[in-house]
């Protein structure tokens, strides 16, 4: 009776001992509050502060000492700002969306010591602006760069047989009526084989042209002749317009993917509150 009880005893403390940091999901990153996270900004452990925003964000705001690495950025290689796999990482956001994506992948990457900490738009500590957080001195218009730093933004998401994927939008006419037409709503489209290099569909409306003479690589997402859209998983020179291109994928990922036949690919904007 005496062996069950400290058994008992024994399981209690363990519980107890684990309830401090708990993983998000099981097989994740780990998921903490801002004040635990200026904590961990306090020890001199060789932590790294990792702002997974755009350079434009980060320029109006970010935490003292954070690195820039987009989220858009992060793919299946080890980024060059992050060469120990077992370096702390605490990583941060504008809101806690784009840092939870982040964080997940450098996790899968191998990374052993990731730490989620959410949104800039909730910190309370300090926030330098500039391209480099050496530039500490506050801006006589910190009320104007602390509001560009906390403005809503979208990001382009991409589903296609459960794979997710956060393509950047091109810089033309018709990338933004793309843009514009998707804050209506979600867009899902079929796909078929074309050519060899190519997954080809119909658009449900039609786009202005943007079109120039491109050589595609494995990413791209085109408008051809205005009311059809395509994603390229090898290389065709034609004339087109690029509405966006998914970052750091090979053919080879893009084909186990996509698959040999049809496939259903849907697009939707995720904002950033």
């Amino acid at each position: 009776m005496r062996n069950i009880s400290v058994l008992f005893m024994f399981a209690i403390l363990l519980l107890v001992g684990c309830t401090a940091k708990q993983p998000a999901s099981a097989g994740s990153y780990t998921q903490i509050s801002q004040e635990e996270a200026k904590k961990m900004m306090k020890a001199d452990d060789g932590h790294v502060i990792v702002d997974v925003r755009r350079q434009d964000e980060y320029d109006a705001g970010h935490i003292p000492g954070a690195v820039l690495i987009p989220n858009e950025s992060i793919g299946s290689e080890q980024p060059e700002a992050l060469p120990d796999l077992n370096q702390v990482i605490l990583i941060y956001c504008r809101s806690g969306n784009r840092s939870k994506q982040a964080a997940q992948k450098l996790y899968d990457m191998g990374y052993t010591k990731v730490y989620e900490f959410g949104g800039i738009n909730d910190w309370t500590g300090e926030i330098v602006a500039g391209e480099s957080a050496a530039d500490s001195a506050a801006p006589e218009n910190m009320e104007d760069i602390w509001a560009d730093a906390i403005r809503p933004t979208a990001t382009l998401v991409m589903e296609v047989n459960g794979k997710v994927y956060y393509p950047d939008l091109a810089e033309n006419a018709s990338a933004k009526a793309f843009f514009e037409k998707l804050r209506e709503g979600s867009l899902t489209v079929d796909l078929h084989d074309y050519g060899g290099f190519e997954k080809v569909g119909p658009l449900p409306w039609e786009l202005p042209r943007s079109d120039e003479k491109i050589t595609t690589v494995p990413g791209d997402i085109i408008l051809y002749q205005g009311d059809q859209i395509t994603i390229y998983y090898d290389e065709n020179t034609w004339e087109f317009t690029r509405l966006a291109k998914i970052d750091y994928v090979t053919k080879e990922e893009l084909l186990e993917v996509l698959g040999d036949g049809d496939v259903t690919v849907s697009f939707w904007l995720e904002w950033s509150e």
